[in-house]
């Protein structure tokens, strides 16, 4: 590897599929108000898409202003169910009612990812995958949610695929990395291309 990488994300999930993959990076979270910033976009008309996109490239760009030279990486991943946005709950009542609502439907993920150089974009890769969720019983969600809390607080739609979460779920349509909140193979496909890596 030639140029150093940073991963602009405190996600354990992120880190850990570019460590199995042999990419070795530094981490440095970009602090954001991301909840004030999806808001803007969201009155501003900006589809799901866009809106992980911005957020990913403002996470990266952030860092690579003052980590010049290196590659940084800038994630974001949204929910996007019945015309609405769903965020990461702020409580284990609003898991429930995300996750009564999810169930026996058919939702989106949408995973984006933004790298930055000198503070500019030079590359991103938005995916979008779409989830089934099965017709759980209520006395389910709440023993799920109250073993789980801790974990899926930190996850848009208050489940994560890797964990127990894939119980709740029925079909997944699309790339398993971008669920996990990481193109993975676009992006090692990228560093290949510059030759920051060996394939």
């Amino acid at each position: 590897m030639t140029v150093r990488i940073i991963l602009a994300s405190q996600s354990q999930i992120r880190r850990q599929l570019l460590a199995n993959a042999g990419i070795a990076c530094d981490v440095m979270p970009a602090r954001v108000d991301e909840e004030a910033v999806k808001d803007a976009l969201l009155a501003e008309g900006a589809t799901p898409r866009d809106t992980a996109d911005a957020l990913a490239e403002l996470k990266a760009a952030k860092i690579s202003e003052r980590e010049r030279g290196a590659l940084v990486i800038g994630c974001d991943q949204v929910l996007a169910f019945d015309g609405k946005i769903l965020s990461k709950p702020a409580s284990p009542e609003e898991a429930r009612a995300q996750l009564r609502a999810l169930r026996g439907k058919t939702h989106r993920l949408v995973s984006a990812a933004v790298i930055c150089e000198d503070g500019r974009p030079t590359w991103r890769h938005v995916g979008v995958v779409q989830m089934q969720m099965r017709d759980v019983s209520d006395a389910y969600l709440d023993d799920y949610i109250a073993r789980n809390w801790e974990s899926i607080r930190h996850s848009v739609g208050a489940y994560k695929l890797e964990e127990e979460g894939v119980r709740l779920l029925s079909r997944v349509s699309g790339d398993y990395f971008h669920v996990l909140g990481l193109p993975l193979l676009e992006l090692i496909g990228f560093l290949a291309a510059r030759e920051e890596i060996e394939t």
